[in-house]
């Protein structure tokens, strides 16, 4: 594997029953980069994340994350990565003050330096007040917040988000970023799940835009342009085109434009 790649995918395939979850997807992510994985919902973009978290065995292909595979050194891999789920799977029977302790318990973390970070992100996050509340108890939106303090404690070179700021306030969304910009600045690397065109532009140095488990188009967005073949266009535009749903969003579009118009007239 490459010393500047942190995950290598090649013609990745997952089915589930007649279901082409995953259908051939071949990606690289670059050290120091934040990879964007954008498609809209039923895309495919969490089964590739369980693929390469070895949460699910793949049907064909190759996944590579550090040079190891994420089935047959999942703990060595493990060791190097941090994961938000897209739902808030974590431990609801306990506090966030239990959590984070069998996080530094099982990644062997010094006690007083995680102390310190948890202080540190809850502070950050506006989080304070739930450190002693049951998880179970907490909005999603807190519940997140959890979820992506447990997964940087022992900072990890990786890290593998699918949706993490579902449900956030703008002001941890904002500070989300930041968490994420110095992570870079530090030379890690992230790979973001999300179907939220704004954030992706906002977020990612590059984009893969997966749409039916296809790979439909891959690079910057000025690349992707190209491969739509909408120079100067939005996101959004080159999502929709790559996406084949331009069409049909238009047709929309002019049916709802032509009701509205007829609601108007009727009612003077």
């Amino acid at each position: 594997m490459n010393d500047n790649l942190t995950i290598s995918v090649r013609d990745l395939k997952k089915y589930f029953g007649e279901v082409k979850a995953v259908n051939g997807i071949s990606f690289d992510v670059k050290k120091g980069e934040v990879f964007g994985l954008l498609g809209p919902n039923g895309a495919g973009k969490t089964t590739t994340i369980k693929l390469l978290l070895g949460l699910l065995e793949p049907l064909e292909g190759n996944i590579s994350i550090f040079g190891l595979n994420p089935e047959r050194e999942e703990v060595q891999m493990k060791e190097k990565v941090g994961y938000v789920s897209e739902e808030p799977f974590i431990f609801k029977s306990l506090t966030p003050k239990d959590l984070f302790n069998f996080v530094a318990s099982i990644r062997k973390l010094d006690a007083e330096e995680t102390t310190e970070r948890v202080q540190r992100y809850l502070e950050s996050l506006g989080a304070v007040e739930y450190y002693g509340q049951l998880i179970s108890t907490l909005s999603h939106g807190n519940k997140q917040k959890m979820q992506i303090i447990a997964s940087i404690l022992h900072e990890p070179e990786l890290l593998i988000l699918d949706e993490p700021i579902a449900g956030l306030d703008a002001k941890s969304v904002r500070v989300v970023k930041e968490i994420l910009d110095m992570h870079i600045e530090k030379g890690g690397s992230v790979l973001f799940s999300t179907h939220i065109m704004e954030i992706a532009e906002d977020l990612c140095d590059r984009i893969a835009i997966i749409n039916r488990g296809k790979l439909v188009g891959l690079g910057t967005i000025d690349e992707l342009r190209q491969q739509a073949d909408k120079l100067g266009a939005s996101l959004e535009e080159v999502f929709l085109r790559l996406t084949e749903q331009d069409s049909s969003v238009e047709e929309i579009v002019k049916k709802l434009r032509a009701s509205y118009k007829k609601k108007i007239k009727e009612t003077g």
